[in-house]
């Protein structure tokens, strides 16, 4: 985009001013320079912002203001919203939907998601559920499937508005950019713990074949309401506990998220003997429109996110699940070398995992 070429902020342009006023350069303390640009900031905020009809206002005790753009995940105006509003407000931090495990996508195009997406094969899945967990692994496969879907459909990659946001806050003077969102893996392992064993393979199957065309109106039409999230939340509207997991729990730590952005900023001081002054914060959040009504619901209220952070221990149902998709596996393989040949059989057989396997299937058999 322009905005990407512009330069990252004014402090860049003494360097190439003229030669014989390096003196005055050099005469500017810290704390001068800071004020400087502040004041050129101060300028560029908006008293009464021309906002987009997307964004939320909230304040704080302190006197702070947060800026929340609700937006569609593939949605072109959402991106112009979420640029209007940045540079309008010239807030003092930025803070996007997104977790540290997500953060690949402030880069990711649709080519490449695409390619991700064709590319889930058994070395990968193997390798997400060694990292993550049997069902939080294939969550993880099958939601990439999903967005790869929608993106396929609509010829955009999800998160344009949180590429934007990190764009135009680099262009803003002394601007932050957070990630606000709780890891993804924290997310899906809650989630699977409150599934039975037939609803993680009911989610899991519908997710799999998931193939209802898309528009871009409907796109719009889910301005009110995430379209990925909607489209989850069709599908798992008969767990309330995975909405809970999914959508509520993440709207407290999102709140929570943008409370901490929020604090007071403290200004530079010339030496340690001059007294400590703060200003209020302005604060930008973009999350998606699903989570908005869930973050003014909870504005106000005395958050503790530890209760949330917690990862139950893996349930009965997911140890039979991770046993028998590795018995699949096993077995799948065991079939392919049967086509090749009965040595290639015995040579897997002997093998000390097959055996272990085999024993297991032996004690189950001989239980019943």
């Amino acid at each position: 985009t322009q905005a990407a070429a512009d330069p990252m902020s004014s402090s860049d342009a003494p360097e190439d001013g003229p030669k014989e006023t390096p003196s005055v350069s050099q005469n500017i303390s810290d704390a001068d320079a800071f004020k400087i640009l502040l004041e050129v900031k101060m300028k560029k905020r908006q008293k009464k912002p021309n906002l987009p009809s997307t964004v939320t206002e909230l304040d704080t005790a302190d006197g702070s203001k947060v800026y929340v753009v609700g937006t569609a995940h593939f949605s072109d105006s959402s991106k112009k919203d979420v640029v209007k509003t940045i540079q309008e407000v010239q807030p003092d931090v930025v803070v996007v939907e997104l977790c540290q495990y997500r953060v690949s996508m402030l880069k990711m195009d649709e080519k490449t998601l695409l390619k991700e997406a064709k590319e889930i094969n058994l070395e990968k899945l193997q390798q997400a559920i060694k990292q993550n967990g049997v069902m939080s692994g294939l969550m993880q496969m099958l939601l990439l499937k999903v967005s790869a879907h929608i993106t396929e459909q609509l010829g955009m990659a999800p998160g344009g508005e949180f590429r934007e946001a990190f764009k135009e806050a680099s262009k803003v003077p002394f601007c932050k950019f957070h990630l606000g969102d709780r890891p993804i893996p924290v997310t899906f392992k809650r989630a699977i713990a409150a599934l039975s064993f037939w609803q993680k393979v009911k989610l899991a199957w519908g997710l799999c074949f998931l193939s209802d065309p898309i528009s871009k109106d409907d796109v719009e039409k889910c301005k009110q309401k995430d379209l990925l999230e909607q489209m989850m939340a069709e599908m798992i509207g008969e767990f309330p506990d995975l909405h809970r997991t999914i959508v509520s729990e993440r709207d407290i730590y999102l709140t929570y998220m943008l409370k901490q952005a929020a604090k007071q900023i403290e200004l530079p001081r010339a030496s340690e003997t001059e007294p400590r002054k703060y200003i209020p914060a302005v604060v930008v959040g973009v999350v998606g429109m699903g989570h908005v009504p869930g973050i003014e619901k909870n504005w106000n209220a005395d958050l503790n996110i530890q209760e949330i952070m917690s990862v139950p221990p893996p349930s009965a149902s997911s140890k039979i699940f991770k046993f028998v998709i590795k018995a699949t596996v096993f077995g799948l393989m065991g079939y392919g070398c049967y086509r090749i040949g009965q040595r290639t059989v015995r040579f897997i057989l002997s093998m000390p995992a097959a055996q272990s396997y085999l024993q297991k299937l032996t004690d189950i058999r001989s239980s019943h």
